[in-house]
């Protein structure tokens, strides 16, 4: 690889000036557009700036497992100043961008500030997605940011903790019948990894406390869909969906949320489900930024071509979750879907792409086949579909694994993921409720402007 860097850079006169590229979303897309863009370009050709709200990048796939306490939240957020050490990052939200005069506006912790750019990548990720339902903003938390997932974890802890020196009286058990209910919205990877993996640590836990037995939690998963993980297939679904009921975890299809109160979650078919729980996990939305950009949107992702730049407007790429890149490999017709899978690969091959911009090397379209998904479902269950090969039970579980130390970009994060799994397997489960987040900075409403 080096050496084909090596002629690509050759063939290629330095500029005068070392363009400046600029990357928006510290994410997938971005870290891995970096990274391959340090050693794309030299110095000479090139400097490197990153804008993100955080000097980390999040494999969120992991965030279940931070959520349970099996992982600690350090071993998922991959240092970006230690990892890209060429490339100067700001923190901020980028406020405006005028392609115009290539230049954006971003609002920091410090102020407001302008950067200059000369190639521009957008890769802002996505949120949360909202829906217009009462209340929701206000009492539901997503899974989403490690905020959340580590406020997620301490808040079930403290519900259970509550419940477990509530008198036995009739408001003591009303009281406890919310605080021992859990209700997750949305059956795909989030909200079905998520009530697996803590209903199974729960159990793992539940000499913690002296008057509740695991089997007094209620664990309600809803969606609109009408199957399990229907991104693995049918068969797939159906033995995820037997797992969670096997476990004592209600599943209900077809329904979601009508409204939501601090004390109760009103379903779509009349059901009113007391609860102090509600975690939110239907779906992504592409990051608010591509709304305030005036640019052609397809179901709100930014209009790109196949080799991920935008139509009409010289110097600009678009990649994962905010982009609409056509999936070239399965149906042009249709975007890539929003995983972590894709945006990676897009921002290996838009790096490349933007160096070739500058001279080095050639630009292609993205052109990437699906390797496959697996889902935890914690314990020794999971279902995956590498390859196209539908697998269940421990050896999904196993090749779950193997996928996410694979995907995991450094070699100090795969070591301190899979210390943290050994130990979790052989050392008793660590209980410890750390009430390091505020309950407002974890709402799926606070998530939009990050």
């Amino acid at each position: 690889m080096a050496t084909s860097i090596q002629r690509l850079r050759r063939s290629a006169p330095l500029p005068n000036v070392p363009a400046k590229v600029v990357v928006v979303g510290g994410g997938f897309g971005g870290f891995h557009a970096l990274r391959r863009l340090q050693r794309l370009l030299e110095p000479e050709r090139a400097t490197l700036t990153l804008v993100a709200p955080t000097d980390y990048m999040l494999y969120s796939p992991l965030l279940p497992e931070v959520a349970t306490g099996v992982l600690d939240p350090r071993d998922i957020a991959v240092s970006i100043r230690q990892t890209l050490r060429r490339t100067r990052t700001v923190i901020g939200h980028v406020a405006s961008v005028d392609f115009a005069e290539h230049r954006l506006r971003v609002e920091g912790r410090d102020g407001e500030s302008e950067i200059e750019w000369d190639k521009l990548i957008l890769a802002p990720g996505s949120v949360t997605r909202q829906f217009d339902i009462p209340g929701v903003a206000e009492n539901a938390h997503g899974l989403k940011t490690l905020s959340e997932a580590t406020f997620i974890r301490n808040h079930v802890l403290a519900q259970l903790d509550a419940a477990d020196s509530l008198p036995d009286t009739p408001a003591g058990r009303k009281e406890r019948i919310e605080r021992l209910t859990v209700v997750a919205v949305g059956a795909g990877y989030t909200g079905t990894e998520f009530v697996a993996q803590m209903q199974n640590w729960i159990k793992g836990i539940a000499t913690r406390w002296a008057s509740i037995d695991p089997n007094d939690v209620r664990w309600l998963l809803v969606d609109l869909a009408p199957a399990v993980l229907p991104e693995l297939g049918e068969d797939l679904g159906k033995e995820a969906l037997g797992v969670l009921k096997e476990r004592g975890v209600e599943v209900r299809l077809e329904v979601t949320v009508e409204s939501a109160t601090p004390t109760s979650v009103t379903l779509t078919d009349g059901t009113v489900v007391p609860s102090r729980t509600l975690v939110w996990g239907a779906g992504v939305a592409p990051s608010p930024l591509i709304a305030k950009l005036g640019l052609p949107t397809e179901k709100g992702r930014l209009t790109v071509d196949a080799d991920m730049s935008v139509p009409g407007v010289p110097d600009v790429w678009a990649i994962g979750d905010a982009a609409a890149v056509p999936d070239i490999a399965a149906d042009p017709s249709k975007p890539t879907p929003p995983t972590a899978q894709h945006a990676q690969r897009q921002g290996v091959r838009v790096a490349r792409n933007v160096a070739a911009s500058l001279g080095v090397g050639k630009s292609k379209d993205y052109v990437h086949k699906d390797l496959g998904l697996v889902a935890d479902l914690g314990g020794f269950d999971g279902v995956a579909k590498p390859l196209g090969v539908p697998l269940k039970g421990p050896i999904a579980k196993f090749v779950a694994r193997g996928y996410h130390l694979y995907a995991l970009p450094t070699a100090g994060a795969r070591v301190r993921v899979a210390t943290d799994w050994l130990y979790n397997s052989i050392l008793p489960t660590r209980v410890v409720n750390l009430d390091q987040v505020r309950s407002e900075d974890a709402l799926i409403a606070k998530a939009q402007g990050q």
